[in-house]
């Protein structure tokens, strides 16, 4: 299997290493995924939600 390309050179057709092609296909690795039509890689954090931290109301 071939690894996906960093980035996506917008080409028409899209090539076989094309991240955006591999995500559509189901052949992306585990781990990856695409945003903004760039390769990026998936931490995994185990039962936490990353976002705003919200601060308790002053009385």
């Amino acid at each position: 299997m071939a690894k996906p390309k960093k980035s996506c050179c917008l080409s028409k057709p899209r090539c076989n290493r094309c991240p955006v092609r591999m995500l559509a296909e189901g052949r992306l690795p585990k781990g990856y995924a695409v945003k903004k039509r760039k390769l990026v890689k998936i931490e995994k954090v185990a039962g936490k939600k990353h976002g705003k931290q919200r601060r308790p109301k002053a009385a």
